[in-house]
C-alpha cells in the first residue's frame, strides 16, 4: 500500500499537477486545514515546543508515553476559542486525557471495554471528564487510532470522535447545571481560561500524533446544536457518587493539615 502511494505521488509530479496532503496523512495538514488557519503542534520528529520530564519520547512520527514523570505539555497558551485536531491510541485498559482549559477541563482517553471508567458515560471516552457524557461510544477498537476534535467557542463546548459530534452543550445552559456543578464540586471551572494544552500522563500506555489547532472567532460557524448525551445507570451514578465523597473528604483533609502546618 505504501508503495502504491508513492507510485501516485511520483506521476503527479511527473506530470505537473499538485499534491493535495490527504486526511490520512499523519503529521501534515490537508489542504483544507491550511486554508481554514490551521497550524500543526507536533512535527512527526521532535518535541521541540513541549515541555515534559523526559517521559515522553517520538517514535516513528508519533508520541508515546515511556514512563511516569508527568503530562506533556505545550509551552503556548491556547486561545480562548479554538478547533483542536489529534489523532489517538490506546493499549488495554489505558486511560489518558486532553487538558485544554484551567479546571479540569478534559477530553478523556480511554479504552472504554477494560478500564473501569468505561463503565459510566459521564468519564468514557470523548467525555468531558466528570461533567458531560458522549452521546454514543465511538471509539475504534484498542490498538487502532481515533480521530478526535474538540471545538471551543465562548461558552459551548464539542468533542467529536471519530468524525461523529459525541458532545455539543453551552455550559450556561440552566438544563445541565447539574453537569456543571458536579465538575465545580470535583474542582474544575467551566469559565476558566488560558491554559496550556496537556497530554496527560496516567501511568498507561498511550499515543498520539497529528496535533493541529487554530484559532476561532466568534463569526466563525461551528454548527452548535445540543446533542444527547448518554444515559448513565444507576449502578454508575451510586459509584459516581461515592468517587465524589472521597475526592472532597480528602480535599478537606488536605485543608485542615495545611492549617495545622
Amino acid at each position: 500500500m505504501a508503495l502504491h502511494r508513492l507510485l501516485i505521488v511520483a506521476l503527479i509530479v511527473c506530470l505537473g499537477g499538485e499534491i493535495s496532503i490527504s486526511a490520512d496523512e499523519p503529521n501534515r495538514l490537508t489542504q483544507e486545514e491550511q486554508q481554514s488557519g490551521f497550524q500543526l503542534l507536533f512535527d512527526g520528529q521532535s518535541l521541540d515546543g513541549w515541555d515534559q520530564n523526559g517521559n515522553w519520547a517520538v517514535a516513528d512520527g508519533v508520541i508515546a508515553r515511556q514512563d511516569r514523570g508527568g503530562s506533556l505539555t505545550h509551552s503556548e497558551n491556547l486561545p480562548d476559542d479554538f478547533e483542536l485536531r489529534f489523532e489517538w491510541k490506546v493499549g488495554e485498559g489505558s486511560n489518558s486525557g486532553v487538558y485544554y482549559r484551567p479546571g479540569q477541563y478534559e477530553y478523556q482517553i480511554l479504552d472504554n471495554a477494560k478500564h473501569v471508567d468505561g463503565k459510566n458515560p459521564r468519564t468514557s471516552a470523548a467525555s468531558l471528564y466528570f461533567c458531560m457524557p458522549p452521546s454514543h461510544d465511538a471509539t475504534a477498537p484498542v490498538g487502532e487510532w481515533n480521530r478526535g476534535r474538540i471545538v471551543c467557542q465562548g461558552t459551548v463546548i464539542q468533542h467529536w470522535l471519530n468524525g461523529e459530534k459525541v458532545v455539543d452543550f453551552d455550559y450556561t445552559d440552566p438544563k445541565w447545571a447539574s453537569n456543571v456543578e458536579l465538575l465545580r464540586l470535583r474542582g474544575g471551572d467551566l469559565a476558566a481560561r488560558g491554559a496550556h494544552l496537556s497530554l496527560q500522563d496516567h501511568g498507561d500506555p498511550v499515543k498520539y500524533r497529528s496535533i493541529r489547532l487554530r484559532s476561532l472567532s466568534e463569526e466563525d460557524s461551528i454548527d452548535h446544536s445540543t446533542v444527547t448525551p448518554a444515559v448513565i445507570s444507576e449502578e454508575a451514578l451510586k459509584a459516581e457518587k461515592a468517587k465524589l465523597e472521597r475526592i472532597l473528604k480528602s480535599r478537606a483533609k488536605q485543608a485542615e493539615n495545611a492549617k495545622s502546618e
